[in-house]
């Protein structure tokens, strides 16, 4: 290993570009709702976000469709997060609207609708944006357990932005671990799920394929047939099913299939070969589609995401670390402030390896306490979404974006409570939080009377 040389900057002065009272980083779902819940409970709320637009994976990597709302038998997912989606379905058209208007599972995600939506509403609430704007580094207190201000890096140059609470919602946990919070990433031997380059094709038959799937036992062959692509040499080993298609119109279709391994999406590096590997794969994909699947034989490349999609990175270490028996035994806890069903789904971690899936029967879910979204040692600070306190396994099933919606509006609702009256995020009254969410919608379990 090369080692790191390191050299002294002169010392500066640096403007103050904003104050707030919650500064939220990072715009994909986790952050959106948190920002749009802050401003909603009173606090002048910042948004952070690198992009030029909101949305996370959806709309940064072309993740092709929501992950499921509900528990196979009723939303669980409820709130801002619902809201959104149902604003989206109108957003897109009256054709998309009328095919999805009864869908909260697995909704195709129709990128620049969402993208629309997502700037509109945050606007409404009153939230500041700040887009194409870097987070360099935080200023801790003498104690180090308050944030009081973040560095920011844009086109307007370095500046300093003052606060007094933060919501780290980079799905990294990029600020947690600039302000010390001890956290894992990946398996015990440091493996990491991989990451998609997913994508959008047009010029397809919607119809011809529907029909391919119903003259050859449906999935099953579309399964034989990508094995037989890998077999042929048409397609690299490792992922053998392409069940990520989402259907925007009849000739429009979002595709996440196939995988980039050894990505860690906290080194630049990576991601860089993350993007060009993937754009690689897609092609090669692309040539498959062509070749081995009816209704794809015309099938053009409109776009690939601007970064590969990651699934896996810093969890980080909260009050409470969520569990896999949690998870299995579906607990709830006195201080949950949102539930979650979808499954625990974790990639292979090499072309010859299996991925990992456990279900929760239909009905069932489990709680998500207020703890998880506290890291130790920092008295300011939430981190809600996929780098929320959990193992490994849980990880894998509370990363997904109706999940980050949920815990984003919780801890946008903390956050603002606490700014009203100088708490601690841990001096914050959960039995208030709770009714709160509840009389915004969310839902918190059989038996908890909604507001």
């Amino acid at each position: 290993m090369t080692e790191v040389q390191y050299t002294t900057l002169p010392e500066t002065r640096v403007p103050v570009s904003a104050e707030a009272d919650v500064v939220v980083i990072g715009g994909g779902p986790a952050g959106i709702a948190s920002a749009i819940s802050s401003a909603e409970n009173g606090a002048r709320t910042l948004l952070i976000e690198q992009r030029g637009f909101l949305g996370g994976m959806g709309t940064v990597s072309l993740v092709p469709a929501f992950c499921p709302f509900t528990d196979k038998e009723k939303p669980i997912i409820r709130g801002i997060g619902l809201e959104l989606l149902e604003r989206m379905k109108s957003e897109a058209g009256e054709a998309f609207q009328q095919e999805y208007e009864e869908w909260l599972d697995w909704v195709p995600i129709d990128a620049e609708a969402l993208k629309r939506v997502y700037d509109d509403a945050v606007l409404e609430k009153g939230v500041h944006p700040l887009y194409h704007t870097f987070v360099y580094d935080v200023v801790l207190s003498a104690s180090k357990r308050q944030i009081e201000g973040i560095l920011i890096v844009n086109k307007s140059g370095l500046s300093l932005v003052r606060c007094k609470y933060i919501i780290d919602a980079t799905g990294d946990a990029d600020i947690a671990a600039k302000a010390g919070v001890p956290f894992q990433k990946g398996g015990s031997e440091g493996e990491l799920q991989p990451g998609s380059m997913c994508y959008l094709l047009s010029n397809v038959d919607r119809y011809c394929f529907q029909q391919f799937l119903k003259d050859t036992q449906d999935t099953v062959q579309l399964h034989r047939t990508v094995e037989r692509g890998i077999a042929e040499g048409a397609l690299p080993e490792g992922r053998k099913s392409i069940s990520g298609l989402a259907w925007i119109s009849d000739t429009l279709v979002g595709v996440n299939f196939g995988h980039v391994f050894g990505i860690d999406g906290t080194k630049a590096e990576d991601l860089t070969r993350g993007a060009i590997e993937g754009r690689r794969l897609v092609e090669r994909q692309i040539r498959f589609f062509r070749k081995y699947v009816p209704g794809f034989e015309q099938a053009h490349l409109v776009a690939s995401g601007e970064q590969i999609g990651i699934r896996e990175t810093r969890r980080i270490q909260g009050d409470y670390v969520l569990t896999a028996e949690d998870f299995m035994q579906a607990r709830t806890f006195e201080d949950d402030i949102a539930r979650n069903a979808y499954y625990i789904d974790i990639h292979l971690a090499n072309s010859k390896s299996e991925m990992t899936i456990n279900h929760l029967p239909p009905g069932q879910s489990h709680g998500v306490p207020y703890r998880v979204l506290l890291p130790v040692g920092i008295d300011n600070l939430w981190v809600p979404g996929r780098a929320a306190s959990s193992d490994r396994a849980v990880q894998g099933s509370l990363r997904v974006m109706p999940n980050c919606f949920a815990m984003g509006q919780a801890a946008g609702t903390a956050a603002a409570m606490a700014a009203c009256h100088s708490l601690t995020s841990r001096e914050v009254s959960v039995p208030e939080l709770q009714k709160r969410l509840l009389d915004r919608g969310a839902w918190l379990g059989e038996g908890v009377v909604q507001g």
